[in-house]
């Protein structure tokens, strides 16, 4: 098992001439890999993080970020357009940096819940199958997978669950299109977090690791070792990257209802977490 960190448990938003420091932080923490979240491309210097990967040995994953201006399955042109120019950028990044795949909920917009008529439901998953179906796609053309991310109900209304995540892919009918599980989610959507991941099976092209509090994995009340168990069971070959969000990094804090210290800093986040899993899962795999 490969083990990340996300750049959102420091940054927000990541840019490689400030936040280039957190390749050699992570290195020495012990990770393998670094997630980017890529909230704005002018931020992005492809280049110099392809070298700063290969001087600590760090692979690199990416995802995005999914506000209402870049909603795909949009009833306004416009920002759907706005969506597939950023979705390009984003997979063409990818393949630049090697990252095998492109993760997060882009099938529509963070912070959209409401509840719409059948009709304007159906149109709009439709414009999302659409959507997934061209960028995938173009994504399998660059070498690279899309994984969508199901949201818990306060911030979406449309994926919340691995079973309407499965029938998503199974309506966009590529096999470059697939799931981006987060315990966190889970834990407040689904009714056995291991059964979700054991009925999406090879599905799951990446997972984030992250508390119900969103503060250090193994100290809330995720079912870690049957999330672990199951993982282990499907044969799970991807990563499995630490999500968190802090207070200190306020823009994000607000966006994801952060109110209070839920780690005693952002290191320990990180480094605890990273114990924790790579316990785990050396658990499960002599066990």
């Amino acid at each position: 098992m490969r083990f990340g960190a996300n750049t959102f448990i420091w940054e927000s938003p990541f840019s490689t001439k400030d936040h280039l420091c957190l390749f050699e932080k992570l290195q020495q923490m012990g990770f393998d890999l670094i997630e980017l979240a890529i909230e704005d491309p002018t931020l992005i210097d492809l280049p110099t993080l392809k070298r700063a990967a290969r001087e600590t040995g760090l692979g690199i994953i990416t995802c995005g970020a999914f506000g209402p201006e870049r909603n795909l399955s949009s009833a306004d042109d416009a920002v759907r357009q706005h969506a597939e120019t950023y979705l390009q950028w984003c997979i063409e990044a990818a393949a630049e940096l090697e990252s095998p795949v492109f993760g997060g909920p882009m099938y529509s917009a963070v912070g959209k819940p409401r509840l719409d008529s059948a009709e304007l439901r159906e149109q709009e998953w439709e414009r999302a199958v659409a959507g997934l179906r061209k960028w995938g796609d173009y994504a399998a053309r660059h070498g690279v997978k899309l994984a969508f991310e199901p949201l818990n109900r306060f911030e979406t209304d449309m994926i919340n669950v691995v079973d309407q995540g499965l029938n998503l892919i199974a309506d966009v009918g590529s096999s470059a299109v697939g799931l981006h599980l987060d315990t966190f989610h889970m834990h407040l959507e689904e009714k056995n977090s291991a059964e979700a991941i054991r009925r999406a099976g090879n599905h799951i092209f990446h997972v984030h690791a992250c508390e119900n509090d969103r503060g250090i994995p193994g100290t809330g009340q995720v079912d870690w070792h049957g999330v672990a168990q199951a993982l282990t069971d499907i044969d799970y070959q991807g990563a499995v990257v630490i999500e968190s969000f802090t207070p200190q990094v306020k823009s994000i804090a607000r966006a994801v209802c952060i109110w209070r210290e839920i780690a005693p800093d952002q290191d320990s986040i990180a480094v605890n977490g990273l114990q924790f899993l790579q316990r785990l899962f050396q658990e499960q795999a002599t066990s």
